[in-house]
């Protein structure tokens, strides 16, 4: 059986046809698996804004059930006359958030700075550090007065603990819905 030109050519175009039609399916496809990735990529993102926005309420949630046993601590054990809760500064673009600021003139003449953590890690000490060291930049009203800093914690393990204490800050922990002081006997804060 011998084939004509004819028929080759016939064979060709079908071929080419079929090349094209895979071609066009191809494309289909990988336009398909592209919305798909772009629709997962918006769904984790989504699921991100959900998840950060759940931390930030059980943060919010944390720093209100420390504020009243909170208060009663600064002002009993250190003489505060005013304290407040979500103080925001804002100078030349740049932010500085404390969870609670106390302070006190007069004799005392001092200002504590509060960072309450659910279960603080490592950056909520570098986090305490910054804020202490940027404060009478954001504040500069209390540039006179004593500095010191606390961490106040729901769950705290022993190995942090120790290094919040050795870096002169104050830990406080949570009890029964009241949180108290927990440094050892003789502890020295550190001033800034």
């Amino acid at each position: 059986m011998t084939t004509t030109s004819e028929e080759v050519w016939a064979l060709l175009r079908e071929l080419a046809e079929a090349q094209k039609q895979a071609q066009q399916e191809a494309e289909r496809r990988g336009q398909e698996t592209e919305r798909k990735a772009q629709e997962t990529d918006r769904q984790i993102k989504e699921l991100g804004k959900q998840i950060g926005g759940l931390g930030e309420k059980f943060g919010s949630f944390t720093e209100g059930l420390a504020l009243p046993s909170m208060e009663q601590l600064l002002r009993e054990r250190f003489g505060m006359e005013v304290i407040s809760p979500s103080v925001r500064v804002t100078k030349g673009g740049r932010h500085l958030e404390i969870d609670v600021l106390a302070y006190a003139n007069g004799p005392v003449n001092a200002a504590y700075v509060v960072e309450v953590k659910s279960h603080p890690r490592e950056e909520g000490i570098t986090q305490l550090r910054d804020l202490l060291q940027r404060f009478r930049e954001f504040l500069p009203e209390h540039r006179d007065k004593r500095l010191y800093g606390i961490l106040a914690a729901v769950d705290l393990t022993p190995t942090l603990r120790e290094r919040v204490l050795r870096d002169g800050f104050y830990v406080a922990r949570i009890q029964d819905q009241v949180f108290t002081l927990d440094v050892p006997e003789g502890f020295q804060p550190r001033v800034y």
